[in-house]
């Protein structure tokens, strides 16, 4: 079995974790153990399953242990993207979404539940999460609250520019009755109405009849965290190819809003690129150190070539000015403890 070492003898570890291809990683802790799950897309892990997924003792050194997602029937060609893992009553409920081959396809993206016993599964799809009058809808994020009540963050496209927002991929919740169904009463999070988050210029959608949108604009893979009495949901903003992409955030009194963006065309303020060094740096998940006193960002950032979306982690901060991580960062840092 192949690991992926990082420096763990010499006490430091050096971004990335996992030199290899590893896009839209989510980290759950569970039972000392770190399982991270990433995209696969079309492809399928050695032994025909769907999601990589990597086994950590200190979130540093990675070993592969397969895939997690026993794929359904006629979903051969299909794209699975962005799994996250929850576990509630004994069981493990593997949220992500599925559907055609391309971002602009015609067939649309749609969200997906799996189960399993185990945090390694496999998992075995149960339920779609059909989200109503949406053709794309991806990177579900599954949040509890304080109460026990369970909330479902997702990625869904608007294609109108009412109240000045862009058009684009904007962030949804909606809470779930059961875990494998919605409420199908879905507030808005977060629209785009800033500049950094533009995807592309002038796109021409398949999906929506072929209309071309003068500004393609993305929010995506809202992940949320309940800190002192308030809720942020973290986000990933603009094309995840540009040195622009990075992670952002937005507040609330309540898990459903309404979510006061105070962010501005400035950028990402959470994680951003550092030019020559790091590129794309996004799509987070969010876990605490082995001694769960310190909280860590998983997250991908491009290899040099622009071939890899590969595994980074690094610390974050709660300050004055808002939650920030420390980094990306490129340079030997502290092992988690």
């Amino acid at each position: 079995m192949h690991l992926y070492p990082a420096a763990a003898a010499a006490r430091t570890y050096t971004n990335p974790v996992v030199a290899r291809d590893f896009p839209d990683p989510f980290v759950l802790r569970h039972g000392g153990k770190y399982y991270a799950f990433g995209t696969t897309g079309e492809a399928r892990a050695a032994d025909g399953r769907i999601f990589n997924l990597l086994l950590s003792e200190n979130l540093v050194d990675w070993r592969p242990i397969g895939g997690a997602l026993t794929p359904p029937p006629g979903t051969e060609k299909a794209q699975f993207w962005a799994p996250e893992v929850v576990v509630h009553n004994g069981t493990f409920y593997m949220y992500y979404s599925r559907g055609g081959g391309a971002i602009a396809s015609s067939v649309g993206h749609q969200l997906h539940v799996a189960t399993s016993t185990k945090p390694e599964g496999p998992y075995t799809e149960i339920a779609a999460l059909p989200v109503p009058d949406s053709k794309f809808t991806i990177d579900a994020h599954a949040f509890q609250d304080a109460d026990g009540q369970w909330y479902l963050f997702y990625a869904r496209d608007f294609i109108d520019t009412n109240d000045g927002y862009y058009p684009g991929t904007g962030l949804v919740v909606d809470r779930l009755i059961s875990m494998t169904q919605l409420a199908n009463e879905p507030r808005t999070v977060l629209r785009a109405r800033h500049t950094w988050t533009l995807f592309e210029a002038n796109r021409t959608m398949p999906l929506y009849n072929n209309q071309t949108f003068a500004q393609w604009h993305t929010l995506e893979g809202p992940f949320v965290r309940r800190h002192a009495g308030k809720y942020y949901c973290f986000f990933s903003g603009a094309s995840f190819l540009t040195e622009r992409y990075g992670v952002d955030y937005c507040v609330a009194e309540h898990v459903l809003g309404p979510y006061l963006d105070s962010g501005s065309d400035a950028g990402a303020r959470v994680l951003h690129a550092v030019p020559g060094h790091v590129r794309g740096p996004g799509h987070h998940s969010h876990t605490l150190s082995p001694d769960g006193k310190t909280e860590y960002l998983v997250y991908h950032a491009w290899n040099k070539a622009m071939t890899e979306r590969q595994l980074c982690i690094d610390p974050l901060a709660w300050t004055a000015q808002g939650p920030r991580c420390l980094g990306p960062t490129y340079t030997p840092q502290a092992l988690p403890r």
